[in-house]
């Protein structure tokens, strides 16, 4: 059975599949949401098909709001032509448990989702009207930049539809950016009052200035929802779900009709909507003020996970492993990151006070990783990390500064860094030669890494020291502190030839 919105009628069916189906009248909230549209989503990728739209869902199920969302997409067209279309917008939403459990759900709480260059003048009717109340974004930090003159992306497209709500009676709204980033809600608000400038209209202005009418709350998200993977693909297969197949777009977006990802989820969001909301803390999301938002966003990047994360990544690719899970089983890497986080990050931690910190890190460490039915891959953790070791570990190495405390005791901080620092050599363990994850600034840092042989200590002279010295990476100059020489120490032993990481691991944690 195909699912569309026809097959929802074979409830019988989908039952015997073990697959939990909407508990409202479709086709009636689609009809709603055309007329009274109150939520639009930009970026229809797998976070929002898997967590966002999931909780649109049980507010439909329990009567709790009446209308769906409306998704734009402004990136890849593809999405919408080959996921959303072909299957009248509903998503398989996977739940992989640790115990080997997979809850499976069609949702449906998507109305309406369009490539927005197609269907602008629907967006625009869309963001005309009073009775919406609130815009999100999951369209990954890479989104939110003004492009050059001529160009267009989802915050120029944001930016005109704005306009045209001021135009149209100048209805207050809200903003709500949901990705992974720090103080979101502000880098959003730059973006649109940036390219709103341009428009000449100062009026425009006042009102985007003006928080009773326009507001750009924060919010922490947390939800590891990693490519569609095959076994998954073939688990569904076996239930008789067909067009379950994995899709590359041709501006390689990995998705599928079903989208897997674990059962821990976390949505924390500053609590300021000047048109109203959907009553989403009765699906979980825990609605505070800015700073506590702050807080929880904080205590997740900088102690509880993130860390973790690109600590394993580094030194999982290092290893040979290709699945995070699988690296949970190696002590080495357990103990890595278990000093990481319970030794080196708790005693600074930011506490935000709706969250436990060691409540959290022991989910991670207990559920969370180890999760053998979490298909995620190192090198996706690995993208990006000159950009992330800054808020992932120079706030803690700060941290340690401003309190007094001896950064001596400190050892998976700087460990993790050699790793990453090796990692760019782009040879594994056994000398083989390795493929490095894209990084905005890759090709500098290996380019000031030249000259250094994985497996020839003596070759490392002053090299390291431009590096060290790069606050934009770290945060601060780490040549000031004791812990330059220490990574450099480690790093030197992570040169000793084939083994020489597993073995630095192996002494310095574990010895």
């Amino acid at each position: 059975m195909k699912m569309n919105r026809d097959s929802l009628v074979d409830k019988d069916m989908w039952a015997a599949k073990g697959v939990a189906l909407p508990q409202f009248d479709v086709a009636a909230m689609v009809e709603r949401t055309k007329r009274a549209p109150a939520w639009v989503h930009f970026g229809g990728g797998n976070i929002f098909r898997g967590f966002i739209g999931s909780l649109c869902q049980k507010l439909l199920n329990e009567g709790l709001c009446d209308t769906g969302i409306v998704v734009a997409e402004t990136f890849d067209i593809e999405v919408i032509s080959k996921i959303y279309e072909p299957y009248d917008n509903l998503t398989m939403n996977v739940t992989l448990k640790a115990d080997g459990g997979m809850d499976c759900e069609i949702i449906a709480s998507v109305a309406e989702a369009f490539w927005a260059d197609a269907e602008i003048e629907r967006l625009a009717e869309i963001f005309s009207q009073q009775t919406l109340q609130m815009v999100s974004f999951t369209i990954t930090e890479k989104g939110y930049f003004v492009p050059a003159a001529g160009q267009k992306n989802a915050m120029t497209v944001l930016a005109d539809m704005l306009h045209k709500r001021y135009r149209s009676g100048g209805y207050p709204i809200a903003l709500v950016s949901m990705d992974n980033c720090s103080q979101n809600g502000d880098r959003l608000k730059k973006c649109v009052l940036a390219i709103a400038e341009t428009f000449g209209d100062s009026g425009f202005m006042d009102w985007l200035g003006d928080a009773g009418k326009v507001s750009f709350p924060w919010s922490m998200i947390d939800k590891i929802t990693p490519r569609p993977a095959k076994p998954v693909e073939e688990m569904l297969a076996q239930k008789g779900a067909e067009g379950m197949e994995i899709v590359v777009t041709s501006k390689q977006t990995y998705i599928a009709a079903f989208v897997n990802s674990e059962r821990p989820q976390y949505l924390v969001v500053e609590d300021s909507f000047p048109a109203g909301r959907p009553p989403l803390e009765k699906a979980g999301v825990i609605f505070t003020e800015r700073d506590t938002v702050s807080k929880a966003e904080r205590m997740k990047v900088t102690t509880c996970l993130n860390p973790l994360h690109t600590a394993m990544s580094m030194y999982g690719c290092l290893l040979g492993y290709e699945r995070i899970c699988a690296e949970m089983g190696d002590p080495d890497i357990v103990a890595l990151i278990r000093r990481l986080g319970y030794v080196e990050g708790l005693p600074v931690v930011v506490d935000p006070g709706i969250l436990s910190p060691s409540a959290f890190i022991d989910e991670v460490m207990g559920e969370r990783l180890p999760n053998p039915f979490m298909p995620d891959d190192p090198r996706r953790i690995a993208t990006d990390t000159s950009q992330k070791i800054a808020i992932r570990f120079g706030e803690t190495i700060k941290s340690y500064i401003e309190t007094g405390r001896d950064l001596e005791t400190l050892v998976s901080i700087p460990l993790a860094i050699a790793g990453w620092l090796r990692y760019l050599l782009a040879f594994d363990d056994r000398g083989l030669p390795m493929e490095v994850s894209a990084d905005p600034l890759k090709d500098e840092l290996q380019a000031k890494l030249s000259g250094i042989i994985w497996n020839d200590p003596s070759s490392l002279g002053s090299q390291l020291d431009g590096i060290l010295t790069d606050v934009r990476i770290f945060g601060l100059d780490l040549t000031e502190t004791v812990l330059a020489d220490k990574i450099k120490a480690y790093f030197m032993s992570l040169l000793g030839g084939p083994g020489a990481v597993r073995e630095t691991l192996h002494r310095i944690l574990r010895t």
